[in-house]
């Protein structure tokens, strides 16, 4: 059989583009932070993970430049050899103290991170016990780590119980959550966890991809929201969503780390993040530590959608933080409302199995601090004119 065969016999794209409802890879040509430009048309952006919208803030945008006229574009290797800069470990510092812990390591994308993070420390002997809506870095690095994968029911306390409480081979066992799940826009119930985790001699692992600049005291993510950053092994966070650039971390004991940083294929073997990256993102952090208001505002916002979306009739499941889902459950029915939507001028993001489960197909609606009333009152309109075509509310 011709491997590339499947690739021949596969349509579902094709026909979605024919059909013109497909929603993936849109490119726009430029925009700011809340509001995007595609074919000369404006679009206003709650499909966006820039949820301090500092994509475009002066002084980002600035460290960026500097960077690139002092260190150039890249350092065309891996940390391993040629491409740590003073700037790498600086920052690296600064993270480590951000999160309230010893030492953190930078790698180059989020995904990363997960990835060579869990198949470093977990080999074919140990357990790994993971939500059954962690994201897919965290089960593609439980997969290439061999480990024994153990999932448990969406925050279900009793049947993750049950899992720690089976006999144990006495080899080691991590448990590994989102802090703030992305699909479901609801929070790791973190205290309870770490309880478990204690009690049945559990290494705990928190993805902050979602949570970092949202939830804590500073922006520093789920344990700090909670005072429970000492119980807490390994936090993971990203540059991706509130730091608006691209790259990601993983914070904990200054041992463990060191020994990522000897032993991960994923840090080793992949050219280091570009200096222009590392200074934007180090001038995001200090915003995010200056300025609570953006927090707070977009707080603010997440409720009035979430609220206003619920007084409509929408479905939006589990939400409690900024990111707000838009339950369908028809594969089809959403990718008409995303279409209905887009040609009205607002873009969000039509989200299937498996990024879901089945038959709980969605609209995943997530908002920045810099959205203005005028322009959420120009989304709600539209969602309720549509969801009343559609027959979803």
């Amino acid at each position: 059989m011709d491997i590339f065969e499947k690739c021949y016999n596969y349509k579902d794209a094709e026909i979605a583009r024919r059909e013109g409802y497909y929603p993936y890879f849109i490119p726009f040509s430029g925009g700011d932070d809340t509001v995007m430009i595609y074919n000369g048309a404006k679009k206003i952006m709650i499909g966006s993970n820039n949820y301090l919208g500092l994509t475009h803030h002066p002084k980002v945008v600035e460290a960026a430049k500097k960077a690139l006229e002092e260190y150039g574009t890249g350092r065309t290797g891996s940390r391993f050899l040629n491409g740590t800069l003073d700037i790498h470990e600086q920052f690296e510092q600064e993270l480590a103290e951000f999160v309230g812990k010893a030492a953190a390591l930078i790698f180059s994308t989020g995904f990363l991170v997960n990835l060579g993070t869990i198949s470093t420390l977990l080999g074919k002997k140990d357990t790994v016990i993971i939500d059954r809506l962690d994201h897919a870095s965290i089960v593609d690095g439980c997969r290439l780590s061999g480990a024994t994968i153990r999932r448990y029911q969406h925050n279900d306390l009793d049947e993750l119980q049950a899992i720690l409480e089976e006999p144990s081979n006495n080899n080691g066992k991590m448990l590994i959550v989102d802090g703030v799940f992305s699909m479901e826009g609801d929070i790791a119930p973190l205290p309870a966890l770490c309880t478990l985790a204690k009690k049945y001699h559990v290494r705990l692992m928190v993805d902050d991809a979602h949570s970092i600049g949202v939830l804590g005291p500073q922006g520093n993510g789920t344990a700090a929201h909670f005072g429970v950053t000492d119980q807490v092994d390994l936090i993971m966070g990203t540059f991706s969503k509130s730091f608006g650039a691209v790259g990601g971390f993983i914070a904990g004991d200054k041992e463990v780390i060191d020994y990522i940083q000897h032993n991960s294929r994923s840090m080793i073997f992949t050219a280091s993040l570009p200096p222009s990256v590392v200074a934007s993102t180090r001038a995001a952090l200090e915003i995010i530590k200056n300025e609570p208001e953006r927090r707070q505002r977009l707080w603010e916002i997440g409720d009035y959608m979430r609220s206003e979306f619920q007084r409509m009739g929408f479905d939006t499941s589990v939400s409690e933080t900024p990111v707000v889902p838009v339950v369908i459950g028809d594969n089809m029915k959403t990718f008409l409302f995303w279409k209905s939507l887009f040609e009205e001028g607002v873009y969000t993001n039509a989200v299937i199995y498996p990024a879901v489960p089945s038959d709980s197909a969605r609209l995943r609606t997530s908002y920045i601090a810099t959205h203005t009333k005028e322009q959420l009152d120009f989304v709600l309109e539209k969602f309720h004119k549509i969801g009343k075509e559609l027959g979803v509310i």
